[in-house]
């Protein structure tokens, strides 16, 4: 019986495969097409779903459309890491296109006046497609929407298109869109197969779910690292898009979803209204997909919490974020619980939501303009209550982090401005040109306080994403209120950050470690092979203070003479932004120069752990942060090549979070690397192996046991995931002379935690550098027992084997790019490795 459905199962693949897919399989019926408008597969050689559509392709065809239709133009804003162009189409009316500015203005206009016209503006409309690259149906059915936006033909679509300014984003990420469709279409036969254990349907490591980088940016949206996060994030801002659609995949086995998603996980600064409003549109999705007989669900899963992602972001800013998750085919047909899943069935699921969702803002035009235009007009309101209020933060150390933060509200549109001299406020010192000033009396108040409050109770214990991400925290920056007559002119451009050598020395030279771009120069300086030394303790030179940390250039015995060294630091310092100081004599107020406590420093060779077995995610982050930020070039070391690789060319090598990424031959052989000298930095689960094979000897504490009363069967799963950490923001305390904290002025340091691995403190307190406090929850959610057991652990363990030292960390420090406050921490492992 089984031999017969198997061969009943081939047999139904190979039909489907001699079948092709064209053109109306998706498109409404009873309507006609313009001829003059090109189909997709004139442009691209196939029909919509036959292939996955390469960036490329899709690219061309958008292009065409723009170039023969009126109803279609086209921008580039840009392009990613991979030089692969973003791309923006908007599509309305004839007459609305020429008329465009204006009503863009108007639109603007409308959030900030309480007169506003309401009933004969056409209501904005975000499609944004594909931001995980294999979730693919949403960027392939573009192809379809497009031609039916641009070619159809009667009164029904005339009268859309004047109501309506659609910005179409065909792929928000175009790197990982073309790396998938080569996986899928290199591997699909001729004959199509459905068998889940195909090698179509599993991609090689890290996958084209993320950008280059391997970043997720669906969690980009407020933290804005990416440069195509920020194409559209300025698109939003220019437009504030009434509603904006997010259109994804999910497991094969599921079916398609819609929002609202669970009611009791949205943000509390989210309007009910807003989601009374969602689950009217909703309505539209649910009759679109009956009539086409698919099946569907809304409110019992994902959520709209973190503001980072696409569907929720638009929530805080006035709008209707929508999400759709599509079963997905990861291929182009795959045998699922609802029978075959065929890639054109995914495409016609995403074209459909996309055009209930146009059907919706049609026919709910004057309430979501109105909804809009409140939001605001309430938002005023809260906005003068805080009368002149403001938010200061800084930091009198290190410029580059308060820059980027400051960066981060520009791209926000949001006003601040300059400090108008040095403050001090509650023990911190707000130092000029350091520091900001935020009013609180804003257009964009309730954006600042979903970027900066701190929240540790909620409704609901279970989360999609992280519970926390409090901006200055992140950045480990001071902030605290103050009032705006600390403030000085607004800020429209922010000013350059400084660099340059105070003087040339005959001498040495010397720079603090504070600055966030310290190790950039530091590199630079190694690299060169100019001999540099680290300072162990304080002291003071020409009257200022200098911190552990501080890096020392002495002029003699350089492979330069005076004059070239001068030049070249000078030079290098102003590319890194930083200050250096030249001294003419090396007798100090503490340690001098020539004391034993300056250490010679190494230039790092650094490898990171890639491949199978190991989480792209934070690989990905780690080699963002060495290539882009600081310059150091890391060999992403594959752990499928690691046994035949020659280990002796690094002096550190970087696991993140690992289970078992090396077999027991590939341990060894990093044992006696180890033994033999090198560096180990490791992270998150890799503790865990770590302490198996016995590299890191490591007390974990046992987190506090739970039993389950007075749960059901239903509700079993609710109850394990409150025990979850799924992302909240924790206070240590540093001992500062450590060299894992070099660079911190502050003996407190906010860390961001999304594991349950706990750590049992040394009991030598100086063998405790980084430590939980007693009472460390900062922001987010943590159960009872997870917060019990997580006092006093330690997130930073040190040990040696042989010649060599393994760093380890809990917690991930590079988190999604954002985390500033915590990059140090990795730099200071890579540079004072051997301090330590």
């Amino acid at each position: 019986m089984h031999r017969i459905a198997l061969i009943f199962l081939l047999f139904t693949s190979t039909l489907f495969s001699q079948s092709k897919t064209d053109l109306s399989y998706y498109l409404p019926d009873d309507v006609t097409y313009n001829t003059n408008i090109p189909t997709p597969k004139s442009i691209i050689g196939h029909e919509v779903g036959e292939w996955h559509i390469t960036h490329d392709k899709l690219v061309q065809y958008m292009r065409e459309l723009a170039e023969v239709s009126d109803r279609v133009s086209i921008k580039d804003r840009g392009k990613t890491f991979e030089g692969r162009p973003l791309i923006l189409l908007t599509i309305t009316s004839p007459s609305n296109h020429s008329n465009l500015e204006t009503i863009k203005t108007q639109h603007i206009e409308a959030t900030e006046t309480d007169d506003a016209n309401l009933s004969d503006r056409p209501i904005v409309v975000y499609q944004g497609f594909s931001i995980h690259g294999n979730e693919s149906s949403g960027s392939n059915a573009v192809l379809a929407l497009a031609y039916y936006l641009t070619a159809a033909e009667g009164s029904e679509i005339e009268n859309l298109l004047e109501n309506t300014v659609i910005l179409f984003d065909p792929s928000l990420n175009p790197d990982g869109l073309q790396r998938f469709a080569y996986w899928a279409n290199t591997n699909r036969g001729m004959n199509l197969n459905a068998d889940p254990n195909d090698r179509e349907f599993s991609e090689v490591w890290p996958g084209g779910r993320t950008n280059h980088y391997w970043f997720d940016m669906n969690r980009d949206w407020l933290p804005v690292q990416l440069p195509e996060s920020r194409a559209r994030i300025q698109t939003f801002h220019d437009w504030l898009p009434n509603i904006l659609t997010d259109h994804h995949e999910m497991g094969t086995n599921t079916s398609f979803f819609f929002q609202p998603g669970i009611p009791s996980r949205t943000h509390p600064l989210t309007p009910k209204l807003n989601q009374e409003l969602t689950r009217d549109i909703a309505k539209y999705h649910a009759k679109a997909l009956d009539k086409i007989g698919s099946l569907y669900y809304s409110e019992e899963s994902f959520d709209d919490f973190y503001y980072g992602k696409g569907s929720t972001f638009p929530d805080i800013n006035g709008g209707i974020g929508i999400l759709f998750e599509q079963a997905s085919s990861r291929g182009h047909v795959q045998e699922s619980d609802n029978g075959l899943l065929t890639f054109p069935f995914t495409i016609k699921n995403q074209f459909t939501a996309a055009l209930s969702t146009l059907e919706a803002a049609n026919g709910m035009r004057k309430e979501i303009l109105e909804y809009q235009h409140n939001f605001y007009k309430n938002a005023r309101k809260e906005a003068s209550k805080e009368g002149s209020k403001a938010i200061i933060f800084g930091d009198e150390k290190d410029a580059a982090k308060t820059y980027h933060l400051a960066e981060i509200l520009k791209r926000h549109k949001i006003k601040f401005h300059h400090l108008k001299s040095d403050v001090d406020l509650d023990g911190k010192t707000y130092k000029k040109g350091y520091s900001y000033v935020i009013p609180k009396n804003q257009k964009n108040t309730r954006l600042i306080n979903a970027m900066f409050e701190k929240r540790t109770t909620f409704q609901d214990s279970l989360f999609y994403d992280i519970s926390a991400w409090t901006f200055p925290l992140a950045f480990n920056l001071d902030y605290t209120e103050t009032g705006m007559e600390k403030a000085s002119n607004v800020v429209t451009e922010l000013r350059h950050l400084q660099g340059g050598v105070s003087s040339k020395s005959e001498y040495a030279y010397l720079f603090p470690w504070n600055e966030y771009y310290a190790p950039k120069l530091l590199n630079s300086i190694l690299k060169k092979g100019i001999r540099a030394k680290v300072s162990m303790k304080n002291f003071k030179a020409n009257g200022k203070t200098y911190d552990y940390g501080t890096i020392m250039i002495p002029v003699q015995n350089q492979d330069m003479d005076a004059s070239e060294l001068y030049s070249f630091l000078n030079s290098t310092a102003q590319e890194s932004h930083i200050k250096i100081d030249a001294v003419s004599t090396g007798l100090n107020d503490g340690i001098d120069l020539g004391s034993r406590n300056f250490r010679a420093l190494e230039l790092p060779k650094v490898a990171l752990l890639v491949g199978d077995g190991v989480k792209s995610y934070d690989a990905g982050e780690i080699w963002h942060l060495l290539d882009t930020r600081y310059n150091i070039i890391p060999t992403k070391l594959d752990t499928k090549n690691f046994s035949r690789a020659d280990l002796s060319r690094y002096n550190t090598i970087i696991m993140v979070n690992s289970y078992s990424a090396l077999d027991d031959g590939n341990t060894k052989k990093l044992k006696q690397w180890l033994e033999d000298g090198g560096s180990l930095i490791a992270y998150r689960n890799t503790l865990r192996w770590l302490n198996s094979n016995e590299l890191l000897k490591i007390d974990f504490k046992k987190k506090s046991s739970v039993k389950a009363k007075n749960i059901s069967f239903e509700d079993r799963s609710n109850f394990r995931g409150a025990q979850v950490i799924g992302g909240a923001i924790f206070e240590t305390t540093l001992d500062r002379s450590h060299p894992i904290n070099f660079g911190y002025k502050n003996d407190k340091l906010a860390m961001f935690r999304n594991t349950t691995l706990f750590i049992k403190p040394n009991k030598n307190s100086y063998d405790n550098p980084i430590q939980y406090t007693e009472n460390p929850l900062m922001s987010g959610y943590i159960s009872e027992e997870n917060l019990d057991s997580l006092k006093q652990t330690i997130p930073f363990k040190t040990g040696r084997i042989g010649r060599g030292k393994i760093m380890a960390f809990t917690d991930n420090t590079n988190f999604r790019a954002f985390w500033y406050g915590t990059n140090k921490l990795l730099m200071n492992a890579i540079f004072f490795r051997d301090e330590m």
